[in-house]
């Protein structure tokens, strides 16, 4: 699609500033998933939770958790969300 759009530049301002705003938010939960991953790996060593990570992983509708090797991964079901947000 291709067009013009003319905004006033505090419109323009507030815009790009929403931009910046989202990406850190974005940054934000990734590195919160990061935590509560070495949250989990603490609590799988712990305790048998795999049934109760099967239990929350049927009900998500964002993300997965998943028990490899001793150590949770979360995984993002929607990838383009997060998909510059890598390890």
């Amino acid at each position: 699609m291709n067009g013009t759009v003319t905004i006033s530049l505090s419109d323009y301002e507030l815009l790009k500033n929403q931009s910046s705003a989202g990406k850190q938010t974005a940054s934000d939960v990734v590195k919160a998933a990061k935590e509560i991953e070495v949250f989990l790996t603490f609590l799988v060593t712990r305790e048998n939770i795999e049934e109760h990570v099967n239990e929350f992983n049927s009900y998500s509708k964002t993300c997965k958790i998943e028990i490899i090797g001793g150590r949770a991964k979360i995984k993002f079901i929607d990838k383009t969300t997060f998909e510059n947000e890598e390890d």
